[in-house]
């Protein structure tokens, strides 16, 4: 685990700034505190912080070279097929025990379509000298980051934007077309980002680039899985033994290893899969909110004494979101409206005292029907059947609820439900799951809604549609860089063991009705967690890593949305309706509508522009 970065010229010239490289480096210092390394020619810098947690001595610091070839390498993340690899080039002269050293012997053998091989969560960069190309891949699913950006006849790579922005020509023009997606969804999707003149290696994809161009070879795409016709008993079996070889693989280090856990199905059965492969006592961490209705450490602390581990639980409150807000928005230069990575982070702080590794639940969710918005979409039909003065009359009454700042209060997610269920798919799941933003809040047009979701995945039954829409967007672009970012602030590798190739190769097979049967989510999942999981367990209510923003807006983050959201500031950056914006805050603040999702959104990428964009409205 590592933050990489490198500057790469490929023309004749050689790079211009290479002194650069210090300011870079220490963006990403906080991702690898353990080591330091980098490799210059008159070509190429490329260096690495490295997080140690496979062979923990220098001799597995990067940049790694091939002593033959010349070819250097520099990888964030984990090789999880790293000793089969071995065995294939057990030949190769191996200078480390590290698991990404692999890496090279692979690419040497292959080219660069041969990291397809690759099975893990990395973001790697290989310059080749004898054809002078820069490689550059991010793993299936999109777990480690990994930006570019070309000026001139140099590339720069990094794993966070903030490392780019010390490049002194590189223009900060806004994106507008991200800029309408972020306001929908509060993300941008790879391979754009805010910013014009920076991209995003999408994930499963490797770039070679050089002198003549660049070419992109996509070698993972999940669209391509096919449904297969599962048996519910097969499915079953075949699932409960893919994920815990998933588990096995994953617990594997030189570290301790602990577990984010919620109480909830996902990392309760992640937990209990990893108990008995862990050397000694697994540590579980769980969020304890101070905000009535928030805390659910309990179930946790019930799934702790089951497995006979140490169960840590870490206060959540004002004080404690606040000091997570300033550190992340202060050091990530990229904009992410999900509240979650505060608590998160807090999370991360406390494990990285006891642990090197912790395992998450993330991927479960989108691969086997587990949002409240799948049942949405199996409801809808049934809704838009029923007669038009009926559907008015339960819009209205569901309006008529009082507003909530309770945790995924059900009236609002009924409400949510009314408002769009008579739209097509595509629309309606983009308003269940975007920002909550009208559409009247840029001072100019906005790019149409519809164009925010693919024709491919258009064309889809609603609930495949949307489950991959998930998969591609909610999870590649906001779930996994909101646990990359709250985790390697503090130097800790997080492992999401569902995102396993083979793990998600299934879910992405299963049929709908082996996901979502009736009204319950998870149907599946929650039949290969019987063995492991009491009942209660298994079938509670989801509920998610919410934060109680709304609560938070009006109290003591109060000040900053008034800050950060001054008609005068925003009248002069002119790119959102300071009277639409002042309309949100006034219904927040007297209590009339819950704007939370709406306002949180805009305060993220206001201080964004704040922090590393201030010359736009000033």
């Amino acid at each position: 685990m590592c933050g990489i970065y490198g500057m790469v010229a490929l023309g004749d010239a050689p790079v211009r700034a290479p002194h650069l490289s210090t300011r870079l480096s220490a963006r990403l210092r906080h991702r690898g505190p353990d080591g330091h390394g980098e490799r210059r020619s008159p070509h190429a810098v490329l260096g690495a912080a490295r997080l140690r947690i496979q062979d923990l001595t220098a001799s597995g610091d990067q940049p790694l070279a091939d002593p033959a070839s010349g070819t250097w390498l520099v990888c964030n993340g984990e090789i999880y097929n790293a000793g089969e690899l071995r065995r294939r080039f057990a030949a190769y002269p191996f200078i480390s025990r590290s698991d990404v050293e692999v890496v090279l012997p692979l690419y040497l053998a292959g080219g660069p379509t041969a990291l397809a091989d690759l099975r893990g969560m990395f973001a790697l960069a290989i310059w080749d000298p004898r054809a002078r190309t820069l490689v550059l891949a991010r793993d299936r699913a999109g777990e480690k980051p990994l930006f570019r950006a070309a000026m001139g006849h140099e590339l720069w790579f990094a794993s966070d934007i903030a490392g780019l922005l010390e490049y002194p020509d590189l223009s900060h023009e806004l994106d507008q077309q991200a800029l309408t997606e972020y306001l929908a969804l509060g993300f941008v999707r790879a391979p754009r980002t805010l910013l014009a003149a920076v991209g995003s290696v999408e994930p499963g994809c490797i770039e070679v680039h050089g002198c003549r161009g660049s070419q992109v070879h996509r070698y993972w795409d999940p669209a391509t899985v096919a449904v297969a016709p599962w048996s519910a008993a097969a499915a079953e079996e075949r699932g409960r033994e893919l994920l815990a070889a998933s588990v096995a693989r994953q617990v594997q280090a030189e570290v301790p290893v602990g577990v984010f856990a919620s109480g909830g199905l996902d990392s309760s059965l992640i937990a209990t899969l990893a108990a008995p492969r862990v050397p000694e006592p697994l540590h579980l961490f769980t969020a304890s909110f101070s905000a009535r209705g928030y805390d659910e450490s309990a179930y946790a602390a019930a799934l702790a004494r089951r497995l006979n581990a140490r169960h840590v639980r870490v206060p959540v409150d004002e004080a404690g979101l606040t000091h997570a807000y300033g550190a992340l928005t202060d050091s990530s230069a990229e904009p992410l409206a999900d509240a979650a990575v505060l608590p998160t982070y807090l999370l991360a702080r406390q494990a990285r005292d006891s642990v090197g590794v912790v395992l998450s639940g993330e991927g479960a969710d989108e691969l086997f029907g587990g949002y409240p918005t799948y049942l949405g979409h199996a409801l809808a039909p049934s809704f838009s059947a029923l007669p038009r003065w009926l559907q008015r009359g339960a819009r209205a009454a569901l309006r008529l609820a009082p507003p909530s700042h309770g945790k995924v209060p059900l009236p609002w997610l009924l409400g949510l439900f009314a408002e769009a269920a008579h739209l097509a798919w595509p629309e309606r799941h983009v308003i269940w799951v975007g920002s909550g933003l009208p559409r009247d809040i840029r001072a100019g047009a906005a790019a149409p809604l519809p164009e925010l979701v693919p024709p491919a995945l258009r064309r889809l039954a609603p609930l495949a549609g949307a489950m991959l829409f998930d998969y591609l967007g909610y999870l590649g672009s906001r779930l996994l860089p909101k646990l990359d970012r709250a985790t390697m602030a503090v130097g800790l590798e997080a492992r999401s063991p569902f995102l396993d190739p083979d793990v998600t190769a299934f879910g992405l097979s299963l049929p709908g009705g082996l996901k979502l049967r009736g009204l319950q989510a998870k149907w599946l999942l929650k039949r290969m967690a019987a063995p492991h999981l009491p009942r209660w367990l298994r079938h509670r209510r989801k509920r998610g890593l919410s934060v109680p923003v709304a609560a938070w807006l009006n109290g003591g983050f109060r000040s900053e949305v008034d800050r950060l959201l001054d008609p005068g500031w925003l009248r002069r950056q002119g790119l959102f309706s300071d009277v639409s914006v002042g309309r949100l805050i006034a219904e927040h603040r007297a209590g009339r509508s819950n704007h939370a999702r709406a306002l949180w959104t805009l305060v993220v990428l206001q201080r964004w522009l704040e922090r590393w964009v201030p010359e736009v409205g000033s």
